[in-house]
């Protein structure tokens, strides 16, 4: 997993005007928080922020007014919702070694069995329990051949060594649904039964 450099400074303004005048100088402000300490209020380089965040999870090491380093993973970005840009992120403090559960991406690969069936992402994000160094970017998982009425458990995914699951192993992740049939004129339908899952 990658390390991102930043460079904060701790901020004593607060409040919507002093939050639009960091927003201004194309800065994010942000909390850093963890570990039984007070918050720490910082102001974040917003450009560079932004381009960290394309990355899940990704582990962010602070340069803190050029005297402390700390790591951190974003734990709740708000972003405008027209325009898209960082309005405030919450930074969680961890340390080299730290376990942390978090929400990976699952990601799929291989066709499903040919009848036009649909794949539906039960869990969107698989929750894990990882060391805050070794964050997994994200989990891949093979659809290939599925049937419909098929389904993914957690305990089907392979996950990195020293990654567990933060999740119940029974826990449906992928299923596989049956193509929804057009409507019928009722001729063809006469006589069968539905059968019931």
């Amino acid at each position: 997993m990658s390390e991102v450099k930043l460079s904060a400074e701790t901020r004593s303004e607060f409040g919507k005007g002093a939050a639009r005048r960091i927003r201004r100088d194309n800065k994010v402000p942000g909390v850093l928080y963890g570990h039984g300490a007070d918050p720490l209020h910082l102001t974040l380089p917003g450009h560079e922020l932004l381009l960290a965040l394309r990355t899940p999870n990704v582990l962010i090491s602070l340069d803190i007014d050029g005297k402390t380093n700390e790591l951190a993973i974003p734990k709740s970005v708000q972003r405008d919702p027209i325009k898209g840009f960082l309005e405030h992120v919450d930074l969680l403090l961890v340390k080299r070694g730290e376990k942390v559960t978090v929400d990976i991406p699952v990601h799929t690969e291989g066709e499903l069995a040919p009848g036009g069936n649909l794949l539906e992402h039960v869990l969107n994000a698989l929750p894990v329990e990882a060391e805050a160094t070794h964050i997994p970017e994200s989990v891949t998982v093979s659809v290939e051949g599925l049937e419909a009425g098929a389904s993914i458990h957690a305990k089907d995914i392979t996950l990195p060594n020293g990654v567990s699951l933060a999740v119940e192993e029974d826990a449906v992740v992928l299923q596989v649904l049956a193509a929804q049939a057009e409507e019928s004129t009722g001729e063809e339908t006469e006589g069968e039964e539905v059968a019931e899952a």
